[in-house]
């Protein structure tokens, strides 16, 4: 149902659902009028067929001989027939008075409509009167006889005429046909959604490009396609993608040239503070250039990310986790790897170590070790890397990741660095297509949860 719902929430449901109701109702109206015009028609064609029979009898009775109108008249030719005396009118109709009598020229014409029953001749023995009832489950409803008296001056003589309808099977304009329905349905929906397809191809793959912008904006243009609309805005987006393109490798040179020429006086400051003969100002002065210099430092790393081509390539993190806790054991410090598993995942090979050995390095300054474990989940690998520190303001812990940042209350200062560790780590896991997020572990200490792509 999730799937179904998401569907119809998207461009493509809704072109979908407004193109399948719009032809199915146009469709179903349309089916209406001309269904009504077609029962005009037959109606017309029937008064017409009327004309011509009263005119074709009108004409026999002319020409006829007394003997012949003696023994036909009373039973009539194509429904007319000389009126019995029973017969009872009921009220005018001028349409077809008008219709008759232009038929027959300068004959004197009126036309009145009778009640049926008394229209009849004797019922004969055996005979059976029509059913004039509705026939349940039927095409349509049965449109009952109908009967007219015509009064015409023909032959020297004034004739009263009697004339009759059959039965007639007519639907009902506003009722549809099931079959015919359940075909409009099918066919409206198969065009429906071709054509939604077809109109939100462009506008999806206009999201896609933006969602992987930030990820990645050396990734190639869209291509100019689609209709005028999508067309422009796909130019638009190329356009912004290239300013975005030149403005971060501006800052990104410029931060690079300025950290790389604050190295060369901040070696010389070094050399003139060795020279110091007070020893307590000289450590002062010394750690402060230290931290001068790892700021510098991390500048150059930070440019470094920004400004990386290397490719991405399918990586067996089990290896990679295990060289980077034994490089950190080497070197004496608290690493441990608590759990691994054998999986393969897409990134690339160095930027993915230095995101991990940015995390270890976080886990060691703020508490003292680190725990790496890994497992599989719903949307990928998941390496999880857990310190035994104070862990983190519930209401900063996203802010840890912009440049800068240190926590003073929970963080020591003598053991931190500058705070870029984590905006890089998080950056190199973007420009990967993986997500980074820090918790404070239930059982204490902050946490850092790395979700990676599965090759």
């Amino acid at each position: 149902m999730s799937r179904v719902r998401a569907f119809f929430a998207s461009m493509t449901g809704r072109i979908f659902l407004i193109l399948l109701f719009g032809v199915a109702i146009s469709a179903s109206v349309a089916w209406s009028f001309a269904e009504g015009r077609r029962q005009m028609d037959v109606r017309r064609i029937g008064v017409e067929r009327t004309v011509d029979r009263v005119q074709n009898f009108v004409t026999w009775y002319e020409g006829a001989s007394a003997e012949e109108r003696a023994r036909i008249g009373p039973r009539g030719i194509g429904g007319v027939r000389l009126a019995p005396p029973s017969v009872r009118a009921v009220a005018a109709d001028p349409a077809l008075t008008t219709a008759v009598a232009a038929r027959l020229g300068d004959k004197p014409v009126f036309v009145e409509r009778a009640d049926f029953s008394s229209c009849r001749p004797p019922r004969q023995p055996g005979e059976r009167m029509p059913d004039v009832a509705p026939r349940p489950g039927g095409p349509g409803r049965i449109e009952p006889p109908e009967c007219w008296v015509l009064t015409v001056s023909a032959a020297s003589e004034t004739l009263r005429l009697v004339m009759e309808t059959p039965l007639r099977v007519v639907s009902d304009p506003l009722v549809l046909d099931p079959v015919y329905l359940a075909i409009l349905a099918l066919a409206a929906a198969v065009l429906a959604f071709f054509v939604a397809r077809m109109a939100a191809r462009p506008l999806n793959a206009l999201s896609r490009a933006a969602g992987n912008l930030g990820q990645d904006l050396a990734r190639d243009p869209i291509p100019i396609a689609g209709p005028t609309e999508v067309q422009n805005a796909a130019r638009a987006f190329n356009a912004m993608q290239t300013r975005l393109k030149r403005q971060l490798s501006e800052r990104t040179h410029m931060l690079a040239a300025i950290t790389h020429d604050l190295q060369t006086p901040i070696t010389r400051l070094r050399l003139r503070l060795e020279k110091v003969e007070d020893e307590t100002l000289r450590e002062r002065l010394l750690a402060d250039l230290a931290a001068m210099q790892g700021l510098v430092r991390e500048g150059l790393d930070l440019a470094r990310t920004a400004e990386s081509a290397e490719a991405a390539v399918a990586i067996d993190l089990k290896s990679l986790l295990e060289s980077v806790v034994e490089d950190a054991a080497d070197a004496g410090q608290d690493v441990r790897l608590t759990g691994s598993v054998a999986a393969d995942v897409r990134g690339r090979p160095q930027a993915l170590r230095r995101l991990l050995l940015n995390l270890v390095d976080n886990a060691l300054k703020y508490g003292g070790s680190a725990e790496v474990s890994a497992e599989r989940g719903p949307e990928g690998v998941i390496v999880r890397v857990r310190d035994h520190g104070p862990g983190l303001p519930p209401e900063q812990i996203e802010a840890v990741f912009d440049p800068f940042v240190r926590l003073e209350d929970s963080r020591s200062r003598d053991t931190g660095g500058v705070g870029l560790g984590l905006t890089i780590a998080r950056m190199l896991a973007e420009k990967d297509g993986a997500n980074l997020r820090l918790r404070n572990h239930p059982e204490g200490g902050a946490e850092a949860v790395l979700t990676l792509k599965a090759a």
